[in-house]
C-alpha cells in the first residue's frame, strides 16, 4: 500500500479529528477525562499560524488521510542548535504494521533535517508494544524515565 505524507491542510480537520480522537483515547483521554474542546480547537488552530513552532503532516493512503504526526522545535540547554519533539503520532488502527508510522516519523526527521535541529526525539508509554518495535527500528532507546507534575 503506497503512502504518501504531507502537511496538514485546513480542509483535513474531518479526517484528522478521528485520528486526533483515537490517540487521545490511547493515552486515557475520552469520555469523562477527554480533553477540552478549547484544547483541540487551538491545537488545530497552531498548526496554521505562522509564529507557532507546532507542526503537523498527514498520511495518506487510498486516497484518505490514515495518519498524523504532530511535531515541535525548541532550544536545549546541551545543544547549539534547536532540537525536535515529536509530540504525536497516531495511524489508523486497521492499517497498523504497513509502513505508515515509519513514513510519518522520517517526514518528522527530514523536517528537522531542513530545518537544522540536531535531533528528534519522543517517549511513549513503556506498554506500548507496537509504538516500541517500530521506534527501536527508527532511533536509540536512551533509557530515560519521564517525570510529569501537573498544575
Amino acid at each position: 500500500m503506497p503512502v504518501s505524507v504531507r502537511r496538514v491542510a485546513r480542509e483535513d480537520y474531518a479526517a484528522w479529528r478521528p485520528l486526533w480522537d483515537g490517540y487521545n483515547a490511547f493515552y486515557g483521554r475520552s469520555g469523562a477525562t477527554a480533553l477540552d474542546e478549547r484544547v483541540t480547537a487551538q491545537t488545530w488552530d497552531r498548526f496554521f499560524d505562522a509564529g507557532e513552532q507546532m507542526h503537523a503532516f498527514v498520511a495518506e493512503a487510498d486516497g484518505r488521510i490514515v495518519g498524523i504526526v504532530h511535531y515541535l522545535f525548541h532550544r536545549s540547554t546541551s545543544r547549539l542548535a534547536d532540537v525536535c519533539y515529536l509530540q504525536d503520532l497516531f495511524t489508523d488502527e486497521s492499517l497498523r504494521g504497513r509502513g505508515i508510522g515509519r513514513a510519518l516519523i522520517q517526514a518528522v526527521v527530514d523536517a528537522a533535517r531542513e530545518k537544522r535541529s540536531s535531533r528528534v526525539y519522543w517517549h511513549t508509554q513503556d506498554t506500548n508494544a507496537a509504538g516500541r518495535a517500530l521506534y527501536d527500528k527508527m532511533a536509540e532507546h536512551r533509557g530515560f524515565i519521564v517525570y510529569a507534575r501537573e498544575l
